[in-house]
Protein backbone atom coordinates (compact mmCIF):
# COMPACT_ATOMS: atom_id res chain seq x y z
CA UNK A 1 0.00 0.00 0.00
CA UNK A 2 2.77 2.63 0.91
CA UNK A 3 4.45 1.83 -2.38
CA UNK A 4 1.29 3.16 -4.35
CA UNK A 5 1.01 5.92 -2.50
CA UNK A 6 4.60 6.95 -3.03
CA UNK A 7 4.06 6.02 -6.89
CA UNK A 8 0.86 8.23 -6.84
CA UNK A 9 3.05 11.57 -5.78
CA UNK A 10 5.56 10.04 -8.24
CA UNK A 11 3.35 10.47 -10.61
CA UNK A 12 1.75 13.41 -10.21
CA UNK A 13 5.04 15.48 -9.74
CA UNK A 14 5.93 13.47 -13.04
CA UNK A 15 3.09 14.85 -14.87
CA UNK A 16 3.45 18.20 -13.85
CA UNK A 17 6.98 18.31 -14.82
CA UNK A 18 5.92 17.29 -18.56
CA UNK A 19 3.15 19.21 -18.57
CA UNK A 20 5.06 22.29 -17.55
CA UNK A 21 8.00 21.35 -20.34
CA UNK A 22 5.24 21.56 -22.71
CA UNK A 23 4.75 17.35 -23.52
CA UNK A 24 1.14 16.23 -24.33
CA UNK A 25 -0.96 16.64 -21.33
CA UNK A 26 -2.21 12.32 -22.88
CA UNK A 27 1.02 11.38 -23.03
CA UNK A 28 1.64 12.64 -19.56
CA UNK A 29 -1.09 11.38 -17.94
CA UNK A 30 -0.21 7.91 -19.56
CA UNK A 31 3.56 7.66 -18.34
CA UNK A 32 1.92 8.69 -14.65
CA UNK A 33 -0.61 5.95 -15.38
CA UNK A 34 2.55 3.38 -15.90
CA UNK A 35 4.50 4.85 -13.06
CA UNK A 36 1.46 4.29 -10.52
CA UNK A 37 1.05 0.56 -11.89
CA UNK A 38 4.61 -0.32 -11.57
CA UNK A 39 4.52 1.00 -7.87
CA UNK A 40 1.56 -0.76 -7.07
CA UNK A 41 2.64 -4.16 -8.04
CA UNK A 42 2.93 -5.42 -4.61
CA UNK A 43 -1.16 -5.29 -4.63
CA UNK A 44 -1.61 -6.00 -8.70
CA UNK A 45 -0.41 -8.44 -11.24
CA UNK A 46 1.85 -6.98 -14.11
CA UNK A 47 -0.73 -8.31 -16.72
CA UNK A 48 -3.24 -6.02 -14.84
CA UNK A 49 -0.57 -2.62 -16.60
CA UNK A 50 -1.46 -3.01 -20.25
CA UNK A 51 -4.99 -4.51 -19.45
CA UNK A 52 -5.80 -1.13 -17.26
CA UNK A 53 -4.39 0.74 -20.80
CA UNK A 54 -7.11 -1.56 -23.04
CA UNK A 55 -9.82 -1.37 -20.57
CA UNK A 56 -9.86 2.26 -20.69
CA UNK A 57 -9.38 2.84 -24.55
CA UNK A 58 -11.51 0.07 -26.50
CA UNK A 59 -11.71 -3.32 -24.70
CA UNK A 60 -13.95 -4.21 -21.56
CA UNK A 61 -12.64 -7.14 -20.19
CA UNK A 62 -15.70 -7.65 -17.66
CA UNK A 63 -18.13 -7.47 -20.55
CA UNK A 64 -15.92 -8.94 -23.39
CA UNK A 65 -17.04 -6.32 -26.11
CA UNK A 66 -15.35 -3.41 -27.77
CA UNK A 67 -16.57 -0.16 -25.96
CA UNK A 68 -16.34 2.95 -28.36
CA UNK A 69 -17.19 5.70 -25.17
CA UNK A 70 -13.69 6.62 -24.90
CA UNK A 71 -13.04 6.88 -28.95
CA UNK A 72 -16.71 8.68 -29.22
CA UNK A 73 -15.60 11.22 -26.52
CA UNK A 74 -12.43 11.86 -28.04
CA UNK A 75 -13.79 12.52 -31.43
CA UNK A 76 -16.10 15.28 -29.77
CA UNK A 77 -13.19 17.02 -28.23
CA UNK A 78 -11.46 17.04 -31.47
CA UNK A 79 -13.95 18.41 -33.52
CA UNK A 80 -15.12 21.38 -31.04
CA UNK A 81 -11.76 22.13 -31.31
CA UNK A 82 -11.68 21.83 -34.96
CA UNK A 83 -15.32 24.12 -34.70
CA UNK A 84 -13.36 26.46 -32.95
CA UNK A 85 -10.47 26.87 -35.18
CA UNK A 86 -12.79 26.81 -38.06
CA UNK A 87 -15.09 29.82 -36.73
CA UNK A 88 -11.26 31.86 -36.29
CA UNK A 89 -9.83 31.01 -39.74
CA UNK A 90 -13.08 31.88 -41.69
CA UNK A 91 -13.02 35.37 -40.33
CA UNK A 92 -16.56 34.43 -38.83
CA UNK A 93 -15.55 35.56 -35.48
CA UNK A 94 -14.20 39.08 -36.68
CA UNK A 95 -17.67 39.12 -38.12
CA UNK A 96 -20.10 38.71 -34.98
CA UNK A 97 -17.59 40.91 -33.21
CA UNK A 98 -18.16 43.60 -35.54
CA UNK A 99 -22.28 43.22 -35.12
CA UNK A 100 -21.64 42.88 -31.07
CA UNK A 101 -19.94 47.03 -31.87
CA UNK A 102 -23.02 48.27 -33.06
CA UNK A 103 -25.14 47.46 -30.30
CA UNK A 104 -22.58 48.76 -27.40
CA UNK A 105 -21.37 51.96 -26.24
CA UNK A 106 -18.91 53.29 -23.41
CA UNK A 107 -16.98 49.80 -23.66
CA UNK A 108 -19.48 47.03 -23.68
CA UNK A 109 -17.85 45.88 -26.64
CA UNK A 110 -14.66 45.44 -24.44
CA UNK A 111 -16.48 42.76 -21.90
CA UNK A 112 -18.26 41.12 -25.44
CA UNK A 113 -15.43 40.48 -27.48
CA UNK A 114 -13.72 38.05 -25.33
CA UNK A 115 -16.99 36.83 -24.24
CA UNK A 116 -17.75 35.63 -27.87
CA UNK A 117 -14.54 34.03 -28.38
CA UNK A 118 -15.48 32.13 -24.58
CA UNK A 119 -18.23 30.14 -26.79
CA UNK A 120 -15.28 28.36 -28.07
CA UNK A 121 -14.45 27.00 -24.71
CA UNK A 122 -12.24 24.08 -25.40
CA UNK A 123 -9.58 26.52 -27.84
CA UNK A 124 -6.54 26.11 -25.89
CA UNK A 125 -4.96 29.60 -24.90
CA UNK A 126 -8.16 31.11 -26.71
CA UNK A 127 -7.90 34.60 -24.58
CA UNK A 128 -5.12 35.31 -27.28
CA UNK A 129 -7.50 35.73 -29.85
CA UNK A 130 -9.61 38.14 -28.17
CA UNK A 131 -6.22 40.01 -26.96
CA UNK A 132 -5.72 42.35 -30.05
CA UNK A 133 -9.49 43.35 -30.22
CA UNK A 134 -9.17 43.95 -26.34
CA UNK A 135 -6.19 45.76 -26.27
CA UNK A 136 -7.54 48.08 -29.57
CA UNK A 137 -11.00 48.47 -27.26
CA UNK A 138 -8.91 49.54 -24.71
CA UNK A 139 -7.15 52.40 -26.03
CA UNK A 140 -9.86 54.05 -26.97
CA UNK A 141 -11.00 54.48 -23.33
CA UNK A 142 -7.34 54.68 -21.58
CA UNK A 143 -7.14 51.65 -20.08
CA UNK A 144 -4.12 50.08 -18.70
CA UNK A 145 -2.56 46.78 -19.25
CA UNK A 146 -3.70 45.16 -16.31
CA UNK A 147 -6.83 46.06 -16.67
CA UNK A 148 -7.19 44.84 -20.47
CA UNK A 149 -5.58 41.79 -19.31
CA UNK A 150 -8.20 40.84 -16.80
CA UNK A 151 -10.64 42.13 -18.99
CA UNK A 152 -9.85 39.51 -22.06
CA UNK A 153 -9.54 36.83 -19.42
CA UNK A 154 -12.41 37.29 -17.12
CA UNK A 155 -14.95 37.73 -19.95
CA UNK A 156 -13.84 34.95 -21.96
CA UNK A 157 -14.28 32.48 -19.60
CA UNK A 158 -17.37 33.71 -18.07
CA UNK A 159 -19.90 30.96 -20.13
CA UNK A 160 -17.74 27.68 -18.74
CA UNK A 161 -19.63 27.35 -15.35
CA UNK A 162 -22.63 26.54 -17.47
CA UNK A 163 -21.39 26.43 -21.20
CA UNK A 164 -22.17 22.76 -22.09
CA UNK A 165 -20.20 22.14 -25.27
CA UNK A 166 -16.90 21.97 -23.57
CA UNK A 167 -14.86 19.45 -22.85
CA UNK A 168 -14.69 19.50 -19.08
CA UNK A 169 -18.58 19.59 -18.23
CA UNK A 170 -18.92 16.50 -20.88
CA UNK A 171 -15.89 14.69 -19.24
CA UNK A 172 -17.53 15.33 -16.28
CA UNK A 173 -21.04 14.52 -16.63
CA UNK A 174 -19.96 11.16 -18.94
CA UNK A 175 -20.79 7.62 -18.28
CA UNK A 176 -17.30 7.10 -16.73
CA UNK A 177 -17.73 10.21 -13.97
CA UNK A 178 -21.04 11.22 -12.56
CA UNK A 179 -23.57 9.72 -15.31
CA UNK A 180 -25.69 12.97 -15.06
CA UNK A 181 -27.78 15.11 -17.06
CA UNK A 182 -25.75 17.70 -18.54
CA UNK A 183 -28.18 20.33 -18.64
CA UNK A 184 -29.09 19.50 -15.03
CA UNK A 185 -25.40 20.59 -14.26
CA UNK A 186 -25.75 23.75 -16.48
CA UNK A 187 -28.73 24.97 -15.03
CA UNK A 188 -27.44 24.45 -11.34
CA UNK A 189 -24.51 26.36 -12.03
CA UNK A 190 -26.34 29.17 -13.48
CA UNK A 191 -25.80 31.06 -10.54
CA UNK A 192 -21.98 30.92 -10.50
CA UNK A 193 -22.37 32.19 -14.02
CA UNK A 194 -24.54 34.78 -13.40
CA UNK A 195 -22.22 36.05 -10.49
CA UNK A 196 -18.88 35.76 -13.09
CA UNK A 197 -21.10 38.34 -15.48
CA UNK A 198 -21.83 40.19 -12.76
CA UNK A 199 -18.07 40.53 -11.22
CA UNK A 200 -17.28 41.45 -14.78
CA UNK A 201 -19.21 44.50 -15.75
CA UNK A 202 -18.69 45.74 -11.90
CA UNK A 203 -15.17 45.70 -12.78
CA UNK A 204 -15.29 47.39 -16.49
CA UNK A 205 -17.75 50.26 -15.17
CA UNK A 206 -14.73 50.89 -12.62
CA UNK A 207 -12.68 51.14 -15.24
CA UNK A 208 -14.94 53.29 -17.07
CA UNK A 209 -14.89 55.76 -15.17
CA UNK A 210 -12.77 58.32 -16.25
CA UNK A 211 -13.32 56.91 -19.89
CA UNK A 212 -13.57 59.75 -22.62
CA UNK A 213 -16.63 59.25 -24.73
CA UNK A 214 -16.54 57.80 -27.80
CA UNK A 215 -16.65 60.22 -30.71
CA UNK A 216 -17.79 58.19 -33.72
CA UNK A 217 -20.09 55.53 -33.23
CA UNK A 218 -19.55 52.36 -35.25
CA UNK A 219 -21.52 51.67 -38.33
CA UNK A 220 -24.61 49.65 -37.65
CA UNK A 221 -23.88 45.62 -39.01
CA UNK A 222 -25.83 43.07 -37.90
CA UNK A 223 -25.03 40.46 -40.39
CA UNK A 224 -22.38 39.00 -38.12
CA UNK A 225 -25.18 37.67 -35.56
CA UNK A 226 -25.79 34.72 -38.26
CA UNK A 227 -22.00 33.44 -36.81
CA UNK A 228 -23.95 32.97 -33.56
CA UNK A 229 -25.89 30.31 -35.02
CA UNK A 230 -22.86 27.15 -35.26
CA UNK A 231 -21.68 27.87 -31.56
CA UNK A 232 -25.43 27.25 -30.44
CA UNK A 233 -26.85 24.81 -32.93
CA UNK A 234 -25.43 21.67 -30.78
CA UNK A 235 -27.65 22.40 -27.59
CA UNK A 236 -30.50 22.23 -30.20
CA UNK A 237 -28.98 18.71 -31.02
CA UNK A 238 -28.46 17.74 -27.93
CA UNK A 239 -32.51 18.91 -26.80
CA UNK A 240 -33.41 17.32 -29.45
CA UNK A 241 -31.89 13.92 -29.33
CA UNK A 242 -32.59 13.42 -25.49
CA UNK A 243 -36.13 12.90 -26.55
CA UNK A 244 -35.00 9.48 -28.20
CA UNK A 245 -32.25 8.45 -25.56
CA UNK A 246 -29.26 9.24 -27.50
CA UNK A 247 -26.49 8.97 -25.71
CA UNK A 248 -24.73 12.57 -24.49
CA UNK A 249 -21.87 12.19 -26.42
CA UNK A 250 -23.07 11.32 -29.72
CA UNK A 251 -25.89 13.79 -29.24
CA UNK A 252 -23.58 16.35 -29.31
CA UNK A 253 -21.26 14.52 -31.98
CA UNK A 254 -24.33 14.87 -33.96
CA UNK A 255 -23.98 18.94 -33.20
CA UNK A 256 -21.09 19.53 -33.78
CA UNK A 257 -20.81 17.90 -37.28
CA UNK A 258 -23.62 19.59 -38.38
CA UNK A 259 -22.40 23.23 -37.27
CA UNK A 260 -19.14 22.00 -39.08
CA UNK A 261 -21.19 22.05 -42.01
CA UNK A 262 -23.53 24.80 -41.39
CA UNK A 263 -20.14 27.03 -41.16
CA UNK A 264 -19.44 26.02 -44.83
CA UNK A 265 -22.65 27.35 -46.18
CA UNK A 266 -22.59 30.83 -43.86
CA UNK A 267 -19.25 31.70 -45.59
CA UNK A 268 -19.80 30.50 -48.66
CA UNK A 269 -16.24 29.21 -49.52
CA UNK A 270 -15.11 26.52 -51.97
CA UNK A 271 -15.22 23.47 -50.96
CA UNK A 272 -11.72 22.86 -51.59
CA UNK A 273 -10.76 25.76 -49.66
CA UNK A 274 -12.98 24.62 -46.52
CA UNK A 275 -11.37 21.20 -46.39
CA UNK A 276 -8.26 22.90 -46.13
CA UNK A 277 -9.30 25.26 -43.40
CA UNK A 278 -10.26 22.36 -41.74
CA UNK A 279 -7.72 20.21 -42.39
CA UNK A 280 -5.47 23.18 -41.34
CA UNK A 281 -7.66 23.37 -37.66
CA UNK A 282 -7.42 19.49 -36.96
CA UNK A 283 -5.00 18.36 -33.97
CA UNK A 284 -4.68 15.03 -32.20
CA UNK A 285 -3.56 16.94 -28.98
CA UNK A 286 -6.81 16.52 -27.32
CA UNK A 287 -7.98 12.96 -28.85
CA UNK A 288 -4.52 11.74 -27.15
CA UNK A 289 -5.43 13.96 -23.90
CA UNK A 290 -9.26 12.22 -23.26
CA UNK A 291 -7.44 8.66 -23.69
CA UNK A 292 -4.66 10.11 -21.02
CA UNK A 293 -7.69 10.99 -18.64
CA UNK A 294 -9.45 7.59 -19.33
CA UNK A 295 -6.48 5.53 -18.72
CA UNK A 296 -4.98 7.47 -15.51
CA UNK A 297 -8.55 7.36 -14.39
CA UNK A 298 -8.43 3.23 -14.65
CA UNK A 299 -5.09 2.89 -13.18
CA UNK A 300 -6.01 4.78 -9.98
CA UNK A 301 -9.23 2.14 -9.73
CA UNK A 302 -7.22 -0.40 -10.59
CA UNK A 303 -4.70 -0.01 -8.27
CA UNK A 304 -7.17 1.11 -5.37
CA UNK A 305 -4.84 4.23 -5.40
CA UNK A 306 -7.85 6.53 -4.84
CA UNK A 307 -9.56 4.64 -1.61
CA UNK A 308 -5.92 5.19 -0.56
CA UNK A 309 -5.74 8.86 -0.97
CA UNK A 310 -9.20 9.35 0.37
CA UNK A 311 -8.36 7.30 3.59
CA UNK A 312 -5.12 8.94 3.71
CA UNK A 313 -7.06 12.71 3.43
CA UNK A 314 -9.81 11.36 5.67
CA UNK A 315 -7.79 10.87 8.19
CA UNK A 316 -6.77 14.74 8.36
CA UNK A 317 -10.24 15.35 10.25
CA UNK A 318 -11.24 18.01 7.43
CA UNK A 319 -14.70 18.17 6.64
CA UNK A 320 -15.39 15.65 3.82
CA UNK A 321 -17.13 19.58 1.59
CA UNK A 322 -13.65 20.51 2.85
CA UNK A 323 -12.04 18.23 0.84
CA UNK A 324 -14.22 18.21 -2.31
CA UNK A 325 -13.76 21.79 -2.78
CA UNK A 326 -9.82 22.29 -2.11
CA UNK A 327 -8.36 19.21 -3.89
CA UNK A 328 -10.12 20.09 -8.02
CA UNK A 329 -9.55 23.87 -6.78
CA UNK A 330 -6.02 22.87 -6.06
CA UNK A 331 -4.63 20.65 -9.04
CA UNK A 332 -6.82 23.26 -11.37
CA UNK A 333 -4.23 25.57 -9.89
CA UNK A 334 -1.36 22.95 -10.44
CA UNK A 335 -1.78 21.78 -13.61
CA UNK A 336 -3.68 24.69 -15.26
CA UNK A 337 -5.85 22.77 -17.34
CA UNK A 338 -9.73 22.40 -16.25
CA UNK A 339 -10.10 19.40 -18.18
CA UNK A 340 -7.43 17.74 -16.54
CA UNK A 341 -7.98 19.16 -13.21
CA UNK A 342 -11.70 17.45 -12.91
CA UNK A 343 -9.67 14.15 -14.90
CA UNK A 344 -7.59 13.70 -11.98
CA UNK A 345 -9.69 15.20 -9.06
CA UNK A 346 -12.92 13.56 -9.46
CA UNK A 347 -11.87 10.11 -8.52
CA UNK A 348 -9.77 11.15 -5.58
CA UNK A 349 -13.08 13.15 -4.33
CA UNK A 350 -15.44 10.96 -5.04
CA UNK A 351 -15.47 8.73 -1.62
CA UNK A 352 -15.77 12.12 0.55
CA UNK A 353 -19.44 12.20 -1.62
CA UNK A 354 -21.27 10.04 0.85
CA UNK A 355 -20.12 11.89 4.00
CA UNK A 356 -21.46 14.97 2.73
CA UNK A 357 -25.42 13.86 2.40
CA UNK A 358 -25.36 15.68 -0.49
CA UNK A 359 -26.72 14.22 -3.64
CA UNK A 360 -24.24 13.68 -7.09
CA UNK A 361 -25.51 17.12 -8.94
CA UNK A 362 -24.90 19.39 -6.26
CA UNK A 363 -21.53 17.65 -5.74
CA UNK A 364 -20.40 17.19 -9.45
CA UNK A 365 -21.25 21.70 -9.53
CA UNK A 366 -18.88 21.60 -6.42
CA UNK A 367 -16.08 19.76 -8.00
CA UNK A 368 -16.83 21.54 -11.57
CA UNK A 369 -16.47 25.17 -10.18
CA UNK A 370 -13.87 24.31 -8.16
CA UNK A 371 -11.65 22.92 -10.86
CA UNK A 372 -12.84 25.68 -12.81
CA UNK A 373 -11.74 28.12 -10.11
CA UNK A 374 -8.23 27.01 -10.06
CA UNK A 375 -7.30 27.04 -13.69
CA UNK A 376 -9.03 30.53 -13.82
CA UNK A 377 -6.05 32.00 -11.62
CA UNK A 378 -3.16 29.13 -12.42
CA UNK A 379 -0.04 31.27 -13.80
CA UNK A 380 -0.03 28.38 -16.01
CA UNK A 381 -3.25 28.40 -17.75
CA UNK A 382 -2.55 29.04 -21.04
CA UNK A 383 -4.70 32.09 -21.97
CA UNK A 384 -3.11 33.88 -18.73
CA UNK A 385 0.27 33.00 -20.46
CA UNK A 386 -0.70 34.46 -23.73
CA UNK A 387 -3.10 37.23 -23.30
CA UNK A 388 0.32 38.89 -20.47
CA UNK A 389 2.56 37.80 -23.02
CA UNK A 390 0.53 39.87 -25.52
CA UNK A 391 -0.37 42.54 -23.59
CA UNK A 392 3.09 42.72 -22.12
CA UNK A 393 2.09 42.27 -18.35
CA UNK A 394 2.31 39.38 -16.14
CA UNK A 395 -1.06 37.17 -14.41
CA UNK A 396 0.59 37.75 -10.97
CA UNK A 397 -0.23 41.56 -11.34
CA UNK A 398 -3.88 40.97 -11.75
CA UNK A 399 -4.71 39.01 -8.83
CA UNK A 400 -5.32 41.92 -6.21
CA UNK A 401 -8.76 41.59 -8.78
CA UNK A 402 -8.57 38.09 -10.16
CA UNK A 403 -8.46 35.62 -7.09
CA UNK A 404 -11.04 37.67 -4.23
CA UNK A 405 -13.58 37.49 -7.72
CA UNK A 406 -12.85 33.96 -8.61
CA UNK A 407 -13.19 32.48 -4.96
CA UNK A 408 -16.49 34.71 -5.18
CA UNK A 409 -17.99 33.06 -8.02
CA UNK A 410 -16.96 29.34 -5.86
CA UNK A 411 -18.46 30.62 -2.56
CA UNK A 412 -21.60 31.93 -4.70
CA UNK A 413 -21.75 28.48 -6.26
CA UNK A 414 -21.39 26.49 -2.80
CA UNK A 415 -23.49 28.40 -1.04
CA UNK A 416 -26.45 27.63 -3.76
CA UNK A 417 -25.64 24.26 -3.63
CA UNK A 418 -26.53 23.93 0.08
CA UNK A 419 -29.08 26.03 0.27
CA UNK A 420 -30.50 24.06 -2.43
CA UNK A 421 -29.93 20.50 -1.00
CA UNK A 422 -29.50 21.54 2.17
CA UNK A 423 -26.76 22.17 4.57
CA UNK A 424 -25.71 18.85 6.23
Amino acid sequence: MIWTLVGVIIAFALIVVLIRRKVNFGVSLCIGALVVGVFSLETIQLIDIPKAFIEASIYSFKDQQIVTDTIELAVLTTLIYMLAKALQETGSIKKLIDSLRTMFSKGGTLGFIPAVYGLMPSLPGGAILSAPMVDEEGDIFKLDADQKNFINIWFRHIWEPMYPVSAAMILICSLQFSNINIYLLMFLNIPACIAAIIIGFIFLKKCMKKAPVRKKEPHKNYQGFIFLLPAIAPLFFYAVLQFFNFPQTRSFLIGIIFSIVLLFFLTKLGVKEYVQILKKSFTWKLFIAIFGIMIFREMFEVTGANVMIATLFGSLAAPALVMIIVLPLFLGLLTGYNLGAIALSYFLVEPFFAATGLPILGLTSVVFISALVGYLVSPIHLCNVLSSDYLHTDTTRIYKWFIPSALCMLAVQVIVVLVVFGVH
